[in-house]
């Protein structure tokens, strides 16, 4: 027997394996991401917990959960790449590892920082884990079945980002705040060990140079602008440090625009842009989550806080939200077949923005069967723009190109939830501070330390509260409580708005349907000899 045909033999033995066990390394990917959707909201529930365990202002607990986003975020390109370059099953077992050993890492801080540092390494491994698993899926996995495979794996993501808030709790009811960094770690080293043996490795068999110089400029541009976002409600929103946070953020951004559009081997080709599933996908994504983790993120203390559930009792109220994520992405994909893209993700918006509408009405006495269907519906729509939106994204990207698509699908998943969390957390916070303000400045004999953590953040009010006279304490946090629900509601308005500008972008510019793909250059930039398709940008 030859080299060449020994060498086709195991080739095609290879690809045998790959197609028989591929519904195994699917449950391995979707264990994996399982992990990440978890680590994006377990640590919200656990916010009153560090609150107390650490006495930080309303910024520094945004940037407890923020540190891990903005750092996933700003490294998801790069690691897609190296993916695509390197192997993209070596690039999740190491992201596994990463993300492991820093969450055991975690749980012996002594600080709000040193908790903070933590999370960004985590994000670390995030970033490496997350675009590896779309990516091998999209190798793995053809044809019709490639849609049902990401419809499974964009359920598995809402699994995981709704279990987070459960497993919080019930860890927190029975143990220290570390214990939900320490649950990684046993969940990681289950999907490492599997993945040896149920995740083939896969890679871009023309391999081509990192951009190094695209990537810094990409973190920095968006650490910054979160950064100006975050700290706003503080500084004071025309505060010079705030102006120029957003001001070298912008300009970051710019020089960013123009190294893409001139490096040989850009970080993010600009070219799929001109796919108009390629980038209503990506957009739908971004808004979705932008509304998603904002409204999570206030709404856990909504429960603790205001409605006085324990850690556990709010995840358990938060249930619906894994299995409407399930619900939604399963019927979105079956949808999807029957209409198309263009009619399930852009309805699904319209949903989502409906859904959050209804928070405005929530205060203290609001029936728990409204709150819970509405958390339910909510996370039906994400489901349903979720998998179809996906599969827009990696159909309009080559197979070779896969890391880089996938990193870019799960870059707008990140950044929008980022900014969710730094904006709406910032229109909360704003709010709440000037309608308790009247009541915190009311109460006689408070320090002025103590009446500005009041005004700050509803938990600092309702803890000063609790230990006052009642006679005094209680209308303070009732007026915190009051304050914090109606602030709740108004912020989230600002995801409903997002939620429908991006509705009606999907309903004029996304295609119903998968089209085929033209080669992309290696440059954003389109020749003067490119197909009408390409120029018009309906490719």
């Amino acid at each position: 027997m030859t080299t060449a045909s020994t060498t086709a033999n195991l080739a095609t033995g290879a690809a045998d394996r790959k197609h028989r066990l591929r519904w195994w390394t699917l449950s391995v990917l979707s264990l994996s991401l399982v992990l990440i959707g978890m680590d994006n909201t377990i640590l919200n529930v656990a916010i009153p917990t560090l609150q107390r365990e650490f006495s930080v202002t309303s910024s520094t607990l945004q940037w407890m959960v923020d540190s891990y986003l903005l750092v996933f975020a700003g490294l998801l390109l790069t690691m897609g790449g190296l993916g695509d370059r390197f192997g993209r099953a070596q690039m999740l077992r190491a992201g596994l590892v990463i993300f492991a050993i820093a969450a055991f890492v975690v749980i012996f801080a002594e600080s709000s920082s040193q908790v903070i540092a933590a999370r960004a390494v985590m994000g670390i491994g995030g970033a490496m884990i997350m675009p590896a698993t779309l990516s091998i899926i999209i190798d793995v996995f053809k044809g019709p079945e490639r849609a049902r495979a990401i419809s499974i794996w964009a359920a598995t993501a809402g699994v995981g980002v709704g279990l987070g808030p459960l497993i919080g709790g019930a860890l927190l009811e029975q143990f220290y705040w570390g214990s939900v960094f320490l649950v990684n770690v046993p969940i990681a080293a289950v999907a490492l060990i599997a993945g040896f043996w149920l995740v083939p490795d896969s890679r871009d068999p023309e391999a081509k140079p990192v951009d190094f110089v695209g990537a810094g400029l990409s973190t920095a541009a968006v650490a910054l602008f979160i950064y100006a976002i975050i700290e706003a409600p503080s500084e004071g929103w025309t505060a010079p440090i705030t102006l120029a946070g957003f001001g070298i953020s912008i300009a970051l951004a710019a020089a960013f625009s123009w190294w893409e559009l001139r490096v040989e081997y850009p970080l993010l080709n600009f070219a799929f842009f001109k796919r108009m599933r390629f980038s209503m996908g990506a957009g739908a994504i971004s808004l979705a989550f932008f509304a998603l983790m904002g409204m999570i993120f206030a709404f856990t203390q909504y429960l603790q806080f205001v409605r006085g559930y324990t850690a556990l009792e709010a995840g358990i109220r938060l249930l619906p939200l894994a299995a409407g994520i399930a619900v939604g992405a399963r019927g979105g994909e079956m949808i999807n077949r029957r209409f198309g893209t263009k009619v399930v993700v852009g309805t699904g918006l319209i949903l989502l923005a409906g859904t959050l509408s209804i928070i405005t009405i929530y205060d203290a006495e609001t029936p728990l069967w409204l709150i819970e269907v509405s958390i339910f519906l909510t996370s039906v729509a994400m489901g349903s723009i979720m998998a179809p939106s996906t599969d827009s994204v990696m159909g309009a990207v080559p197979p070779e190109h896969a890391g880089v698509g996938s990193a870019m699908n799960d870059v707008t998943r990140q950044v929008g939830g980022a900014f969710g969390i730094a904006i709406i957390g910032s229109v909360l916070t704003s709010i709440y501070s000037s309608r308790v303000a009247g009541a915190v400045d009311a109460v006689s004999g408070l320090s002025a330390a103590a009446a500005a953590s009041a005004k700050d953040s509803v938990g600092a009010a309702t803890g000063i509260a609790a230990g006052l006279p009642p006679q005094i304490g209680e209308p303070l946090a009732n007026a915190a409580r009051d304050a914090y629900s109606d602030a709740f509601g108004l912020a989230v308005l600002v995801g409903v708005a997002f939620a429908l500008i991006g509705a009606a972008l999907v309903f004029k510019f996304m295609p119903a349907r998968e089209q085929p793909i033209d080669p992309v250059p290696a440059r954003a930039t389109m020749s003067a000899h490119a197909g009408p398709a390409e120029q018009t940008g309906q490719v």
